[in-house]
């Protein structure tokens, strides 16, 4: 099949599912961790976990069938360069079952922390809007299930990333810009604002790149259409950023769990952008409140040894948890 343009096809959408794999791979270690790290979370957090693994599971299930078929069922026939396999529609609903509950989720986490209903109103109409192209473009492949009339339902398409694409930026943009607001004046507390930023850019821009990379690739660069046996290929290297992109979603959401404890050891300070902060150590100190206006982040942080239990107080969580006083114990540290 070489020179046939079918690597134009099929080659992006195999790396997209390599990808797509190895980041499985990734989650579910991440996911042993948090059950294993955090076993007194809330009971729906958890619940969220495992339906972001369920989720995961099928969708890489479904990746690998959908190149199963026209590589090993349909090899040698009209049929597997023609049309699409029957698992790519699952590919796009799956993607917004996973992306739009993490942007809710950490939408519900920005209202906590900043107690201002306008930043996840607007990240909550992008989520939908997100996922209703999402659901538009499954139903679209459904229908219209050869390659040469993708075109058609380019709209959808467009929906769904883009949408998706903004909303991260917002998440990330509006993450920083509060913790640049907190910033209080004593010297460890905006250290620790300054660890708190390059994580957040860290784990934010990882879905608002691959999003936007996403996005862009599909409207900007225009594949190549290559002549086969009763039907016309294009190449779409959005493709391999594509097939990947929810695994990205729960990664970084895990990520940010995890980051709570456990994968700083060495560190006094475990820090985590949506959830508090933790300190753990010989050291005792406090912190007393700031005068600044702009202080939503006041945290009070206690510790007398490492073999002692740890006190954290974090205004943000007493917003919306019935205690705002929680004990780690030894071995949880």
């Amino acid at each position: 099949m070489a020179g046939s343009g079918v690597d134009l096809l099929f080659g992006p959408m195999l790396i997209g599912v390599f990808f797509n794999t190895i980041l499985y791979g990734t989650m579910v270690v991440q996911t042993y961790i948090y059950f294993q790290t955090y076993k007194r979370d809330a009971w729906w957090i958890k619940a969220f976990v495992l339906y972001l693994l369920l989720c995961e599971t099928l969708n890489t299930g479904f990746d690998i069938g959908m190149m199963y078929e026209p590589l090993i069922v349909r090899y040698g026939t009209p049929e597997a360069v023609t049309v699409a396999p029957i698992m790519l529609s699952a590919d796009p609903i799956m993607t917004v079952l996973i992306s739009s509950p993490v942007q809710y989720f950490i939408a519900w986490r920005l209202k906590v922390m900043s107690n201002s209903f306008v930043l996840p109103a607007i990240i909550g109409f992008f989520a939908t809007t997100s996922l209703i192209g999402g659901i538009a473009t499954t139903i679209s492949v459904t229908i219209i299930n050869k390659y040469v009339d993708f075109h058609k339902f380019d709209g959808a398409v467009i929906t769904w990333l883009a949408s998706s694409a903004v909303a991260d930026v917002i998440i990330t943009a509006s993450l920083v810009y509060s913790l640049v607001r907190q910033r209080t004046g004593f010297h460890a507390t905006d250290n620790m604002i300054n660890r708190l930023i390059r994580l957040t850019v860290q784990t934010g821009l990882i879905t608002s790149v691959s999003a936007t990379l996403d996005v862009t690739l599909f409207l900007a660069i225009k594949p190549p259409r290559v002549t086969v046996p009763d039907s016309i290929l294009t190449s779409r290297s959005n493709y391999i950023w594509d097939f990947a992109l929810s695994k990205l979603y729960s990664n970084s959401i895990l990520s940010t769990l995890n980051a709570r404890g456990g994968w700083k050891s060495s560190s006094s300070v475990r820090e985590n952008i949506l959830f508090g902060s933790q300190v753990v150590g010989e050291q005792s100190y406090k912190e007393v409140p700031t005068s600044n206006p702009h202080s939503e982040f006041t945290v009070e942080l206690q510790a007398t040894s490492s073999a002692s239990s740890s006190t954290i107080k974090n205004s943000a969580l007493s917003q919306d948890e019935p205690s705002t006083t929680r004990t780690i114990e030894p071995h949880e540290v």
